[in-house]
């Protein structure tokens, strides 16, 4: 899937930095590079659970690390002399280690929101680890530590498997993948982007608001180990994360999360007197039972929340009272005073609502209202219903427990246009619960759905696309929507749509273009040409969605040859020059797949002068492009036909 991803912080530090300004190193000193080693698996062994869709390939780097152990043990008992090129050879190993162990802490303890949104950049770092370790356990001289055929034996093998998981591919959580495009395309609050919204949240464990406290300390990390750099990047991920903070009910905190610095441009603000929580200046100082101070309506929000743990150091808090931290907020004072700074003024978050008993009757009585025989009755309890259902998962869950699926399921066929759009919206809504989804089917929703989005409203063919498209996570559901010809009026309202029509109408498509027998369906209805436009329009939000369905119509012969067009390789040419990180990443692995079939068109994209822009994307891209545009100098270097 084509989801915004950038570089990570640059972690990698060189033998001066890691070890001192000298690699030279005395006998002691060699000893405590080995038990160092040994130190930094023990490390990574107490981290418990894993965050984020790394968590198999966490999984897997630990259990190869801690495979290392008894080759080090050997090392550290080994009694002769190593030789100075040996222990270099060790501190390459910790260098490769300590990217390992900064990794497997990300993946154990940072940012969500970070994990997800930028999963393939995550990935380019496993990669990374993957390949210093590999050339680490190379260099390694066996003979000079005394190591035994049986682990010099382990140790090859562990090498190999090092530099084989270089070449994995890592499969997707398509969901999780498909809403996180929706939730970074979009800025409003319709119903169908607060459900992605709350989906996400799920499936990312940020349901409380205890999550999302912790999470936005974690972001905060981001922003500040980033320093200002991929401030676009940066930016989507403070958003989304603002986005979840109001769906919860708390308030936004500012895009980049820079306020305090921003007061002055030379003035910098310790950060001592920075609250952990919200990295903002304390007015009102106060000390929780580990030590830790924070600004007291920050850490009383998250007491009011049952979190009952200490924000930074995760110790559960024996006591809940807050003392007053006076000589810290008097430091405060005299420092502002010192510096003409104005503390700012800062009013509580408001606290999440909950439904109230008198809602649970409202929503019973209006489901009953959903099979009134009067229209007027009938139209106002189905709008209200889908209101209810974007409001909270409290309201949804009493909706489908009171019955309410069969008759929205009803009223989709019912010969009045606003009913039959609020009825597909509300069905969306509800569609955020897994088991929803498996109750909306089973009720023959789908001819309907296709239906509306044939012959609905505007209103409601964009949320009729947005519901196939949840409906589509379930792989049943792929194929019924594909053989109840549910994929022509998609491409329809792709060409013809508005632009949200055309957003909701690429997302469904996409989802459904994953199934195999869907491509070929896609292909022959004419998917391609609005595809086509959607790249020509470089300006366009949605090139990078549409390059990711050519992509995998690229896997089918007849999508191949429409998309052999010079033309379109053109196209792809100017993208990969002039083109976003990101096109440039889509339209290289658009090109790769082509020419690995077809090597004509990579000769055609020679001549349009793609050359030198590879070998930039090779050097500087995206790290999803630099293996993209490598593999494809590598195929033209294989045909002799490189200017």
């Amino acid at each position: 899937m084509a989801m915004d991803r950038v570089h990570e912080v640059d972690e990698r530090v060189t033998l001066e930095e890691e070890f001192g300004s000298s690699c030279q190193t005395s006998p002691q000193d060699k000893r405590e590079v080995v038990r160092e080693l040994i130190r930094m698996i023990h490390t990574v062994e107490s981290y418990e659970e894993y965050r984020g869709s790394q968590r198999e390939e966490c999984d897997k780097l630990f259990e190869r690390l801690t495979l290392l152990l008894p080759f080090l043990e050997e090392i550290r008992d080994f009694e002769g002399q190593i030789p100075e090129s040996s222990i270099e050879c060790l501190m390459k190993l910790k260098k490769a280690l300590s990217s390992a162990k900064k990794l497997l802490k990300t993946c154990h303890c940072g940012s969500k929101i970070y994990l997800a949104v930028e999963s393939e950049a995550v990935m380019g770092r496993f990669y990374s680890v993957y390949e210093r370790l590999s050339q680490a356990l190379e260099s390694m001289r066996y003979d000079d530590f005394g190591i035994s055929d049986e682990e010099k034996q382990q140790v090859e093998l562990l090498r190999l498997q090092f530099r084989r998981a270089k070449k994995r591919n890592v499969s997707q959580d398509m969901e999780l993948t498909m809403d996180l495009m929706v939730a970074l395309s979009t800025n409003d609050d319709r119903n169908a982007d607060s459900a992605s919204i709350e989906r996400l949240g799920n499936k990312l464990g940020l349901r409380t608001v205890k999550d999302l406290e912790v999470e936005t300390i974690s972001v905060r990390k981001v922003v500040k180990e980033r320093k200002g750099c991929y401030a676009e990047e940066t930016r989507k991920i403070v958003g989304l994360l603002n986005k979840f903070r109001k769906f919860a009910g708390l308030e936004e905190i500012d895009p980049l999360m820079l306020k305090a610095q921003e007061k002055s441009t030379s003035l910098a603000i310790p950060n001592e007197f920075l609250c952990p929580i919200t990295l903002e200046i304390m007015t009102d100082p106060v000390t929780v039972s580990t030590g830790q101070t924070y600004q007291r309506e920050n850490i009383q929000h998250l007491l009011d929340s049952n979190c009952q743990t200490c924000p930074k150091t995760g110790k559960v808090l024996e006591h809940l009272s807050l003392a007053p931290n006076f000589a810290l907020k008097n430091l405060i004072q005299e420092w502002c005073e010192n510096n003409n700074f104005q503390l700012p003024k800062k009013e509580a978050p408001p606290k999440p609502k909950s439904p109230s008993d008198e809602n649970d009757e409202k929503i019973l009585s209006l489901i009953q209202d959903l099979s009134s025989s009067q229209l007027e009755v009938q139209r106002k309890a189905v709008k209200k219903i889908r209101m209810l259902s974007k409001e909270n998962s409290e309201n949804r869950t009493l909706i489908v427990n009171n019955g309410a699926i069969p008759p929205l399921v009803q009223l989709l066929s019912y010969p009045d246009t606003r009913i039959q759009e609020h009825a597909v919206t509300a069905l969306l809504n509800l569609s955020i619960d897994e088991t929803n989804k498996k109750l909306i089917s089973k009720e023959d929703s789908i001819p309907a759905i296709i239906e509306i989005l044939q012959n609905g409203s505007v209103g409601a063919k964009e949320n009729s696309a947005a519901a196939l498209f949840s409906l589509s996570m379930l792989d049943d559901n792929k194929e019924a929507i594909g053989s109840l010809k549910g994929i022509p009026p998609l491409i329809e309202l792709l060409r013809n749509g508005t632009v949200r029509g055309k957003k909701d109408a690429i997302t469904a498509l996409f989802n459904l273009c994953c199934s195999e027998q869907n491509v070929r369906l896609a292909t022959e209805a004419g998917i391609i040409a609005p595809l086509f436009q959607l790249v020509e329009k470089k300006n366009s939000e949605m090139v990078d969605e549409a390059l990711s369905i050519l992509l995998l119509l690229a896997t089918h012969q007849d999508g191949r040859q429409e998309m052999g067009k010079l033309t379109f390789i053109e196209t792809l040419v100017n993208l990969i020059r002039d083109g976003t990180p990101k096109n440039k990443e889509c339209s290289v692995a658009v090109l790769h797949r082509l020419s690995t079939h077809n090597s004509n068109l990579m000769l055609a994209a020679l001549q349009y002068g793609v050359y030198e822009n590879l070998v930039d994307i090779a050097e500087n891209g995206t790290d999803r492009g630099q293996r993209k545009a490598k593999s494809i100098l590598q195929l033209m270097s294989k045909t002799e036909q490189i200017p």
